[in-house]
């Protein structure tokens, strides 16, 4: 298997620089780098902003819309 994704088809000192990231490597963007007015703006949506996690006007949908953008 020559899959680029799998460690073992890495060279030693290319996995040790990726480890030494913790995870960051892959990570460049998302909900997570948005600017924080960005991510308050999509939370009180509730979810309809999203690819479908909710079902709108669900009782999960309002939860998360309450929490607007709070962990």
């Amino acid at each position: 298997n020559n899959n680029p994704g799998n460690f073992a088809n890495r060279s030693k000192e290319e996995v040790r620089d990726i480890a030494s990231k913790g995870g960051q490597a892959s990570h460049t963007g998302g909900f997570a780098s948005m600017d924080p007015q960005k991510q308050q703006h999509i939370a009180s949506k509730g979810g309809q902003a999203s690819s479908g996690s909710f079902e709108p006007g669900s009782e999960q949908a309002r939860q998360a819309g309450r929490k607007g953008g709070r962990a």
